[in-house]
């Protein structure tokens, strides 16, 4: 049996993240993983950064080539009724920013400054399961090679997501789950083509929505909006570029190049919150407590706040030997995710096609579009909820 201060249940950022925080504060922990670094790496998630969280990757050095390669952007456009409107972002909130750096060269550049700190992570783990965390000496157990194997800590941080093991341990009895499904998905494209704009597009339609990204200045992700019935195989990349250009307004329709996709995938949507995120020694953080629609961008920067969170309790623990951020985590880490819950709702809410609310649905959100571009008390409430509330 081997033994470390804090065992980490999967490699994605947040894993990653918080093995990096913690050993900045001399904390010892071991990463195990399911999967293999190139499955983690495959995954193809969002990409708009919060100051929060590029701060917290600064903090651990983790953060030369995000400045050198990402895409720092002041605003955002809403398109509505054939429409773009600026929310300018700095403006509404004293200077904040976003930072649009996907979350694969995230997980990437904490891979590698995991391997340059010779910090363990154990990848292609199978039958991975937790014990005794009701207690002070948690196990973690798994197979590797077809090896038994198990690792001795003081807590366990679940970060394996929302299909993990560590949520799925815990008793029933002892967890509330939350859920909202939203009756549509997101038909996303990744293509090697230069963006559409400088900046995001968010566009409200009568055709549904749609979301015009960027990963680079070469590199384009596109979404629309789609009934969850829809396959893959339904759409050729012409059928979705002749769809994204009917949702943009003139101008966008004609500065839109398109490409074969790279990568082409249906997401549903869903709000999910698991309460409470501590039980004994496990603490959960990121997706394995909490999901939310990709409409706000929340999902990365939520997983990044728990696990500053977490870190910053561990140090308490184990170097200050006072058991306050440990024992308050939950409480503080569920305050900023049901607000951020509250926004991706809202957000997703007012930018969708809700097909069973008919077509006075549609007017009153663009009557409250127009209010959001048209006043600054709404518009700041939105720019400060984007750039991210503070931690």
């Amino acid at each position: 049996m081997t033994s470390t201060q804090v065992a980490i249940v999967g490699a994605g950022p947040a894993g990653l993240l918080l093995g990096q925080l913690l050993a900045k504060s001399g904390i010892t922990s071991v990463i195990i993983e399911r999967q293999s670094p190139d499955y983690v790496l495959g995954r193809i998630r969002a990409g708009v950064l919060e100051q929060g969280t590029v701060d917290a990757l600064g903090s651990i050095g983790v953060d030369a080539r995000l400045h050198q390669e990402g895409l720092p952007h002041h605003g955002f456009d809403l398109l509505f009724k054939g429409e773009r409107h600026r929310i300018d972002l700095a403006a509404l909130t004293g200077g904040k920013q976003v930072m649009v750096y996907g979350q694969t060269e995230v997980t990437k550049d904490l891979m590698h400054a995991r391997e340059a700190s010779n910090l363990t992570t154990i990848y292609n783990a199978n039958d991975v399961a937790i014990h005794n965390f009701d207690g002070d000496s948690p196990r973690v157990t798994y197979t590797l090679n077809g090896q038994a194997h198990e690792l001795k800590a003081r807590f366990i941080a679940g970060c394996d997501g929302f299909h993990g093991v560590c949520r799925a341990s815990v008793p029933s009895s002892a967890i509330q789950h939350y859920e909202k499904i939203y009756p549509f998905g997101w038909l996303g494209v990744l293509a090697d083509v230069p963006p559409v704009a400088d900046e995001l597009i968010y566009a409200n339609t009568d055709r549904g929505f749609a979301l015009c990204s960027m990963r680079s200045k070469t590199r384009s992700r596109y979404y629309l909006q789609c009934p969850l019935s829809d396959t893959v195989e339904q759409w050729s990349d012409q059928a979705f570029w002749h769809e994204l250009g009917n949702r943009l307004d003139p101008q966008a329709a004609q500065a839109l190049v398109t490409g074969p996709s790279i990568e082409k995938s249906i997401a549903p949507l869903r709000s999910f919150v698991a309460e409470p995120m501590r039980f004994g020694s496990l603490m959960l953080a990121g997706d394995a407590a909490h999901i939310v629609p990709p409409t706000g961008a929340k999902g990365l920067n939520l997983a990044a706040s728990d696990v500053m969170y977490l870190a910053q309790a561990f140090e308490r623990y184990f170097n200050d030997k006072d058991n306050g951020g440990v024992d308050g985590y939950s409480a503080q880490a569920l305050s900023r995710v049901w607000k951020a819950e509250r926004f991706s709702w809202w957000f997703t809410s007012l930018m969708h096609q809700f097909p069973e609310l008919g077509s006075f649905n549609q007017k009153v959100q663009e009557a409250e579009l127009d209010y959001l571009v048209n006043s600054t008390a709404a518009a700041t409430s939105l720019a400060e909820n984007y750039v991210g509330l503070p931690l």
